[in-house]
C-alpha cells in the first residue's frame, strides 16, 4: 500500500494527513512512478490554504523525481526503470508512488541525484526562464533579486553570475547574507536594516536595476517598484508574503513608463520543447559543477506538518525536499 500526504480541508499545516492510497495500475498516456525524493515549494502552501483552488480532498505536491514503474498504452519517449523528474503536473507528489500522465515527465540524467532534482526542478526552470525568457538581460546588467537565499535565489544567483549579471539580493538577516554571497551575489542588502530601494539607488548611481525580480509579493512589490530604472520591469513570480497589491497605471508611468508581470512556470514549460531546452541547460549546468544545489532542509514525508512550519516561518535556507 503506498502513502501519501493528502488534505481534505483548506488551512495551516495542520490541515495535512499521512494516509494509505492505493495506487492504480497506468492508463493510456500515463505512468506509474516511485518516488525517491519530493520537491517542497512554497507555492505547495498556495494550495493548501486555498489561495489555488484544488477539489478536495486532494494530494498534496507538484515536483519529485523517481523511477518508472510501468507504463500505460501510447506511451512511447518512457520505459520501467527509467529516472525522471517533473514539476507542474497535477497535485500528489507527496507520495511513495503514484500514477500520473507521461507529458510532464523529464528525463534524469544519470550524473544527478534524485535529491538534486526534486530540490532544483521547479527551482531550475523557474531560474531559467526569468533570466532566458522573460526580459532581455545581458552581461553588466544590474538586477534586483528579493529573498536571494531562498531556492530559487540560490540558483538564480549563480547562474546570473555565469551570464555576467550583477546581483543585489535582498536577505532578512545577515546569517543569510553571507549565504547569499558565497553563491554568487554581488551586493546583498538586509532588509530589515537598510531602506531597499534607497540602497538600490546608491548602488547603481541612482540608475535603478534593469529587473526587480520579486518572489515575496505584498511586502516588497512597492520596493521592487520603487528599485526599477527607466522602461524596467518588475517580474512577481511568487506571493509568500500575499498577492501584489492592485496596480495603477498611472503609477508605473511615474515610475519611469515601468512594466510588470506575474509570470508562472507553467506557461514556459507548456511547449515539450522549450520544456526539455531550458532542462538541458539547468542540467548542463548543475552536472559540470557551474551551479550547486544547497539543500539545507531534509524531512520524512510523513513530517509534512513539520516542514510547511518551517518553510512559511521563513526560517528555511535554500532548497528542502523530502527523502524517502
Amino acid at each position: 500500500m503506498a502513502k501519501a500526504v493528502r488534505f481534505h480541508e483548506t488551512g495551516g499545516p495542520e490541515v495535512l494527513r499521512w494516509e494509505a492510497v492505493e495506487v492504480s495500475d497506468p492508463g493510456p498516456g500515463e505512468v506509474r512512478i516511485r518516488h525517491e525524493a519530493v520537491g517542497l515549494n512554497f507555492a505547495d502552501t498556495y494550495f493548501r490554504t486555498g489561495l489555488y483552488p484544488a477539489p478536495l480532498p486532494a494530494g498534496m505536491g507538484v515536483e519529485a523525481a523517481g523511477v518508472v514503474e510501468a507504463v500505460g498504452p501510447a506511451v512511447a519517449d518512457f520505459r520501467p526503470g527509467d529516472r525522471v523528474t517533473y514539476t507542474g503536473s497535477p497535485l500528489g507528489a507527496y507520495s511513495t508512488e503514484r500514477v500520473m500522465p507521461a507529458q510532464h515527465l523529464i528525463a534524469l540524467p544519470d550524473d544527478i541525484g534524485f535529491d538534486t532534482a526534486a530540490a532544483m526542478t521547479m527551482r531550475g526552470l523557474t531560474t531559467a526562464y526569468l533570466l532566458r525568457r522573460i526580459w532581455p538581460v545581458d552581461a553588466g546588467d544590474t538586477v534586483l533579486l528579493q529573498a536571494a537565499a531562498g531556492g530559487v535565489g540560490l540558483i538564480f544567483a549563480q547562474w546570473a553570475q555565469l551570464l555576467g549579471i550583477r546581483v543585489i539580493g535582498t536577505v532578512s538577516s545577515e546569517a543569510k547574507a553571507e549565504v547569499a554571497r558565497a553563491h554568487g551575489c554581488d551586493e546583498v542588502i538586509v532588509y530589515t536594516e537598510e531602506n531597499v530601494a534607497h540602497r538600490v539607488r546608491e548602488l547603481t548611481d541612482g540608475a535603478g536595476v534593469r529587473v526587480a525580480y520579486d518572489s515575496i509579493g505584498a511586502r516588497t512589490f512597492e520596493t521592487s517598484l520603487a528599485s526599477v530604472g527607466r522602461r524596467g520591469l518588475v517580474a512577481c513570480f511568487g506571493t509568500a508574503s500575499g498577492p501584489i497589491p492592485p496596480i495603477d497605471a498611472m503609477q508605473l508611468a511615474i515610475a519611469g513608463s515601468v512594466y510588470v508581470t506575474r509570470p508562472a512556470l507553467a506557461d514556459y514549460i507548456a511547449d515539450p520543447a522549450e520544456r526539455s531546452e531550458l532542462a538541458a541547460e539547468l542540467f548542463g549546468h548543475v552536472a559540470a559543477g557551474r551551479i550547486a544545489i544547497r539543500i539545507n532542509q531534509r524531512y520524512e514525508l510523513s513530517d509534512a506538518v513539520a516542514a510547511h512550519q518551517d518553510l512559511e516561518s521563513g526560517r528555511s535556507i535554500g532548497s528542502s525536499v523530502f527523502t524517502l
